[in-house]
């Protein structure tokens, strides 16, 4: 994972970890370097795969429900990812990652509408109810979860600015929050003292979790979908 984020940069849904800030020098070296449109759109393509954390067949397939859907094809595939079962309960904070998202789904301890649902992939639709099996569980794990980040305010309702107009100062010796999942989206309400969440609606292109340009993912597979 560490590999991963040195090369595509800091995705939260895989790892808390943040890459080390090469020098000034390698990163002349490697600017002067002429990169290809297809290397890209892969990168692109890549760091959608690995915060989500599909298969390549799995998003291949995710492209061609897009396609078919009406309205824009990278926003309807990111909301297929973002309304992932495992994404949801990532963005309500009940879980540090995706993956760790994935392990509580699968170990049969998240109830979606009072169902046990042990599938990543399940897709959440307005007014779930999400909550976890084990009360006293899932205080623990949402409370460590706070702990790993005890900077970042779980916000109900606010939306997250992921697109700046200042550049992030990426200065080794400054300490920096690049962890937005922490802030609950608009789409999704977290109720605090019940340690549960609700759906709201499909998530918007503003609340998406990733800095990501989709247009390029969507090239990538133009030939295959």
């Amino acid at each position: 994972r560490v590999k991963i984020i040195r090369r595509l940069g800091v995705l939260s849904g895989l790892t808390n970890k943040i890459p080390q800030v090469k020098s000034s020098s390698s990163n002349q070296s490697t600017s002067n370097k002429k990169i290809s449109q297809y290397r890209i759109r892969l990168e692109e393509k890549q760091k959608l795969r690995f915060y989500y954390g599909v298969s390549e067949q799995q998003l291949l397939n995710y492209v061609r429900i897009a396609r078919k859907a009406k309205g824009s094809t990278g926003e309807v595939l990111l909301q297929l990812l973002e309304m992932r079962l495992d994404s949801i309960i990532f963005r309500l904070s009940m879980a540090p990652t995706i993956p760790g998202a994935r392990q509580l789904i699968s170990h049969r301890n998240i109830l979606v509408n009072n169902f046990i649902v042990d599938i990543p992939s399940y897709r959440c639709k307005p007014q779930d109810f999400i909550s976890m099996k084990n009360k006293e569980k899932s205080e623990f794990t949402i409370n460590k979860n706070i702990e790993l980040h005890p900077k970042s305010e779980l916000i109900v309702n606010k939306k997250i600015d992921l697109h700046p107009k200042k550049k992030i100062d990426l200065h080794p010796k400054k300490k920096i929050d690049l962890h937005p999942k922490s802030e609950i989206p608009n789409h999704l309400t977290y109720n605090a003292l019940e340690k549960t969440g609700l759906v709201n609606k499909i998530v918007d292109r503003e609340s998406v979790g990733l800095i990501i340009n989709e247009l390029l993912v969507v090239e990538y597979y133009s030939r295959q979908a």
